[in-house]
């Protein structure tokens, strides 16, 4: 009887088809409930991402209580808290049912670090037909904070004759409204040591008008006193100050202040920070801003990058504020077209580069720079790559240390933004 059925072939097909059915609605099945499996995973770990930064936030329980802290252990509120946060962002979630949570906040000499884990379950749809009825999902967030970092900031300051510019879009109207040649910028003309007193720059100081280096350097006063407040012990920050030369006829790396602790110094001598002087117009065809030069000299000024665990290994940063056009005699290597050897163009970020992977950070606060449709060298050399100009500056930082501020924004405001985001943000570990 056996043998018969096995010979007949009349009815293969369907009987084919009916034992295939099964695993074909399996293997759909397979991708379905995968497909469904991912999306609560990713749910689910940008849950405990949350919870794990929320955890060693700066202003979160778990720094609160670290800091008070005398030695190492775990901060039992913190694990509270990050448990709050999980589930509060995942209060509008479902399909799943969560098996497991766990969380551990734990300070570690300086370091606060978080881990949460997490599991759960999801029901199946067509895997079901293989006696397949849920799916577990797991994962695993960390996140580390360093309750006192140690850091040295060497700012590099743009006052090269571009920082002439009005701050304001108002500044440089009056400019503009006020001198021969309806210039937006404010030349500072110093010949043989003899300040010309109807220099652009003078003028602006006449009618009152502020100039983008003036407020460059009123921020950078502010900042020594936003790192006095927020630092945990009065050697966690040093600062040195940079600029790029006090005149066209000397420019060079021009220290202001060095690399010291003594913030409230720093500040004073911030605050005298000018604009570069030329001795006259258009002074060796206006090649006073060289950014491969100083990004370079810069990196010679420090010392080996450190981990920030203490005073005697700080990390380093460059923390870079400028407009971000380079004009120098750079000649063959100019990312633009030149004029002769006169090398206009965005930052050349093969210069930032070659810090960075010497283990050195670089913050870059980029002054927008100001469309200028009225002048004729504007519109020529400069309007063809404005697009490029903020994409390459931000291309120069660090990862997540980039700022842009326009003229109607607040210069003081963007660089204590930018340093406070430097030494106050946790971040997740790989």
């Amino acid at each position: 009887m056996l043998g018969k059925l096995l010979r007949d072939r009349s009815g293969n097909f369907g009987l084919m088809s009916a034992l295939m059915l099964v695993p074909l609605i399996g293997v759909a099945g397979l991708s379905i409930d995968f497909a469904d499996a991912l999306m609560i995973k990713q749910q689910l770990q940008d849950a405990a991402d949350a919870a794990a930064l929320g955890a060693v936030a700066e202003s979160s329980i778990g720094v609160s209580e670290a800091m008070k802290m005398k030695g190492n252990g775990s901060i039992e509120a913190a694990i509270k808290d990050a448990e709050n946060i999980f589930r509060a962002q995942l209060a509008r979630s479902g399909g799943f049912t969560l098996n497991d949570i766990k969380a551990t906040v734990v300070r570690e000499d300086n370091q606060l670090k978080a881990v949460f884990t997490y599991s759960a379950s999801l029901p199946t749809t067509l895997l079901k037909v293989i006696n397949k009825n849920e799916i577990t999902v797991a994962g695993q967030a960390t996140a580390v904070f360093q309750t006192e970092t140690f850091r040295d900031f060497y700012l590099l300051l743009d006052n090269t004759p571009s920082m002439g510019v009005g701050a304001t879009p108002d500044d440089i109207s009056v400019l503009i409204a006020n001198t021969p040649k309806e210039c937006a910028f404010a030349c500072h003309i110093v010949e043989n040591g003899v300040e010309d007193p109807n220099s652009y720059y003078n003028i602006a100081k006449r009618l009152g008008v502020t100039i983008r280096i003036n407020v460059v350097a009123q921020a950078t006063a502010a900042l020594m006193d936003t790192a006095m407040k927020v630092r945990k012990s009065p050697n966690q920050f040093r600062m040195a100050v940079y600029t790029f030369g006090e005149k066209a006829e000397d420019t060079k790396l021009l220290e202001i202040s060095s690399l010291s602790d003594d913030l409230k110094t720093a500040k004073e001598k911030a605050a005298l920070i000018d604009l570069m002087s030329i001795p006259y117009q258009n002074y060796d065809n206006d090649q006073q801003t060289d950014f491969d030069r100083a990004l370079k000299n810069i990196g010679k000024k420090m010392d080996k990058p450190g981990t920030g665990l203490s005073a005697a290994s700080p990390e380093k940063i460059v923390f870079f504020v400028s407009d971000g056009v380079n004009d120098s005699g750079k000649g063959a290597g100019c990312t633009k077209r030149t004029k002769g050897t006169r090398c206009q163009e965005p930052i050349d970020i093969r210069a930032c580069d070659k810090l960075k992977e010497a283990g050195y950070k670089i913050a870059v606060l980029y002054t927008t720079y100001l469309p200028l449709p009225t002048d004729g060298w504007y519109r020529d050399w400069i309007a063809p790559f404005q697009g490029e100009i903020g994409p390459r500056m931000q291309s120069c930082a660090t990862p997540g240390y980039f700022f842009e501020v326009s003229p109607s924004q607040g210069i003081t405001e963007a660089m204590n933004a930018l340093f406070l985001k430097i030494v106050s943000t946790p971040r997740l570990a790989s």
